[in-house]
Parts: structure tokens; C-alpha cells; sequence
């Protein structure tokens, strides 16, 4: 029996005949007669929607910060590939200067004494953008969610134009750090012998930033495990047409430097790329030489501000989000049984009746 809705296609157009109005069971042939639905631009997808949010920054308070009277409380200077961590008082300033020319910094950050909390690449990517600058965060790691470095100065990227002809953009969110694991790795296929293991036969070098940053931290009890994404300050990168990572030689000149206002206690490592100023970038022992030509020092100093309490008025030190859930999992009494779910209401609830507070005996 034929449908009564379909009797009038059939009848127009042959038992063996698709309807008028029926689209095409081919997916090219489809494509070739209806034309794509436009689709908006894209928006990004983390953008402050209120006043209040956690991201809008008081462009007035941190401008303020920036250039309000200071005090010098520590300078010193990171050799050419080489490491050193700075430890930080909350309300402080942290100035990297390229004092002797172009040099690429990469940076870690611990919060103090906590160092299980420290900064989140990959999240601050997505809060802010690809690449840094004036009033942007450096944010950390889960369960802990909260600002722990803000940028307040920068004088790098307001001097030039971005992005480059090859689309790079500065201070860069986009890679990482680089590694003797790696670097051991890409090399052997350059070596002429190999010792018959696995990833034999690379280049022994110990003086990447990975390893800068390592011995940077372990005096204050952090181990290489918990040395992290970084951000590659003065670092110049982008993703080509396959989405492939590039590098373009640093841009920084004698005296440029980036601040950063230091949202809480706070450890910061940094590295002084064994790369220098990535304009003769390799692997392998000859790689390594070149680059040699290509490494400076980086000026480290920090401040603290004269009149404290009078600048900092609105400003309140960042907490962690107030998330009381257990990930909706329960929690175990004991032997006797039953079971407790903290909410993010924080209600407890005991083997189905619902209370305040502990449980009660």
C-alpha cells in the first residue's frame, strides 16, 4: 500500500524516479547544487560579559600600579643559557629586561608555599589570547583557578606591528620549552652511530630550559615534574597554513622589558633559551654551536611600591572559585554505611535526608 502523501510524487515522477523536492542521496552532488549556509564569524569564546567579571581587568587600577613611585628591592642578571628563580612578595613587581639585545625568557610560576598551584598555559591561552601583553593574566593550574601574575607593562609589542608577514605574534602561549629529552630524540637521527637502544645515539646537552628551569627550582623543594608549559617571553611564533609551529628570530632590542604585577606569593622561574634569539635555531651539535653566537643575558629586577596602601585600594588578593562538589562522587561513612555528597550549596546529604553542616551522631 502506498502512503497517501507519497502517491503524487510517484505518480508525477515514475515509481523508479526520486521526487522533485527530494534532496540528493549523493553527498558531492548535493554540495554541487545547494549552496553553503554562511555562517557568522566566530566569536572567541572566553570574553568578559559583565563589569564584575573575573575577566575585565581595571585597565585604571593596573595602570595606575604600573606607574606609581617604586622602590628597588633585588636586581641581578641571568647569565646566557642559564637559570634563575625569584621569588616574589604579593603586591610586588617583577621587571625582565633584554638589557644586552634580543634573547628569548622562558618562564615558570609557582604560587608560595603551595607550588602544587602553579601556572596554567593551555587555560590562560584560552582566557586571553595566543600570545601576551598589557592587561593580561598569567592564571593557574586546577583546583586552584585564580590569577597569579598580571602583565602591566610591555614594550616590545606596542613598537612594532602585528602580526608579521608570516602572521608570528610575541610572547609567546603556543609552544613550550625546549628539552634534552627532545632534543636527544631528534638529534640521533643525525648521529652516524647509534648505541642499539631506543632513542640512542642523540646529543647529550644540559643546559635547555627545561633543565635551566629544574635546577632553577629544586633549591626550593620543586621537583623536575612539576616544572611546566612556559611562557616564552620575547619569543616570536605562529601556526602556518597547516598548522604547523614556526619560530621568527626575537625582535626585542637593548632595553625593551616586560612587568608583571604579582597577584599573590609567588615563585617565578626563569630561563635564559640556550635558542638565545632564535635566529639560528637547530638540533644536534652543530645546532647547538651556532646558537651559541646568538645568547645574552637577561636583567632581572624587582620593586616594591612606596605608598602601598594608597595605590592599591582596589585591589583585593584573586581566591580560588568556591566549588564545594566532590565531581559527583560520594563519599563513604565507614563500615556502618551510608553516604555523604557535598553539594555546591554546601548541604550534606546522608543516605537520602538532607542536613546542614557535619553529620550529626
Amino acid at each position: 500500500m502506498i502512503a497517501p502523501h507519497l502517491k503524487h510524487n510517484l505518480s508525477k515522477n515514475g515509481p523508479n524516479t526520486k521526487p522533485e523536492n527530494q534532496a540528493p542521496s549523493n553527498p558531492e552532488t548535493r554540495s554541487q547544487n545547494t549552496p553553503p549556509t554562511p555562517h557568522p564569524p566566530p566569536q572567541p569564546a572566553y570574553l568578559p560579559t559583565t563589569p564584575n567579571s573575573p575577566l575585565h581587568l581595571n585597565h585604571t587600577l593596573y595602570t595606575l600600579i604600573q606607574s606609581a613611585p617604586r622602590t628597588l628591592l633585588r636586581t641581578c642578571t641571568i647569565p646566557p643559557r642559564s637559570g634563575l628563580a625569584v621569588p616574589l612578595r604579593a603586591k610586588s613587581i617583577l621587571r625582565i629586561s633584554t638589557s644586552y639585545g634580543p634573547q628569548v625568557v622562558d618562564l615558570n610560576a609557582f604560587s608560595q608555599p603551595n607550588h602544587g598551584e602553579h601556572f596554567w598555559a593551555s587555560r590562560t591561552r584560552q582566557l586571553h589570547s595566543s600570545h601576551l601583553s598589557t592587561f593580561t593574566r598569567l592564571w593557574s593550574n586546577l583546583p586552584y583557578m585564580r590569577p597569579m601574575l598580571t602583565m602591566i607593562a610591555d614594550t616590545l609589542t606596542p613598537r612594532l606591528t602585528w602580526p608579521t608577514g608570516s602572521g608570528g605574534r610575541c610572547h609567546d602561549l603556543l609552544g613550550t620549552r625546549c628539552d634534552p629529552y627532545i632534543n636527544h630524540l631528534l638529534s640521533s637521527s643525525l648521529s652516524s652511530e647509534e648505541d642499539g637502544r631506543s632513542g640512542g645515539g642523540g646529543e647529550e646537552f644540559d643546559y635547555h630550559c627545561h633543565s635551566n628551569l629544574v635546577r632553577a627550582v629544586l633549591p626550593y623543594g620543586v621537583p623536575e615534574s612539576a616544572v611546566h608549559d612556559v611562557l616564552n617571553l620575547f619569543q616570536v611564533t605562529g601556526l602556518d597554513a597547516q598548522g604547523r609551529y614556526f619560530m621568527e628570530p626575537s625582535p626585542a632590542a637593548e632595553g625593551d622589558y616586560v612587568e608583571f604585577f604579582a597577584e599573590q606569593d609567588v615563585l617565578v622561574a626563569l630561563s635564559t633559551c640556550p635558542g638565545g634569539d632564535l635566529s639560528r635555531w637547530g638540533f644536534g651539535a652543530e645546532g647547538e654551536r651556532a646558537m651559541r653566537e646568538c645568547c645574552r643575558a637577561v636583567k632581572v629586577e624587582v620593586f616594591g611600591l612606596v605608598d602601598q596602601d594608597q595605590v592599591l585600594q582596589g585591589w583585593r588578593e584573586p581566591k580560588c572559585p568556591r566549588y564545594r562538589g566532590l565531581h559527583g562522587m560520594t563519599v563513604p561513612l565507614g563500615e556502618a554505611g551510608g553516604s555523604v555528597i557535598t553539594t555546591a550549596t554546601g548541604m550534606v546529604e546522608e543516605s537520602g535526608a538532607k542536613k546542614e553542616g557535619n553529620r550529626e551522631n
